[in-house]
């Protein structure tokens, strides 16, 4: 892994209202570390909440709780 370049892991699904937890983000991040530096790494939902014409089947509070928990894992993680 070139040292100018970050990969992005994204580990917070954008199909469905299910919350994923931060101790199991945490986990697979540093499961990822193992194997390319933290500094890195960077945590990402997977992809846009409207990823098909007609949207997914997530609502907006779900859609704002998943990218606080984003933000929030993300600061423990790196500060």
């Amino acid at each position: 892994m070139p040292k100018d370049k970050k990969i992005v892991l994204g580990l917070v699904t954008t199909k469905s209202g299910d919350m994923e937890s931060a101790d199991d983000l945490k986990r697979r991040i540093d499961q990822a570390s193992r194997y390319v530096p933290l500094e890195q790494l960077a945590l990402s939902p997977q992809c846009g909440f409207s990823s098909t014409v007609l949207g997914n089947n997530i609502t907006v509070d779900a859609e704002i709780a998943k990218l606080s928990l984003v933000v929030r894992v993300a600061h423990e993680v790196w500060g």
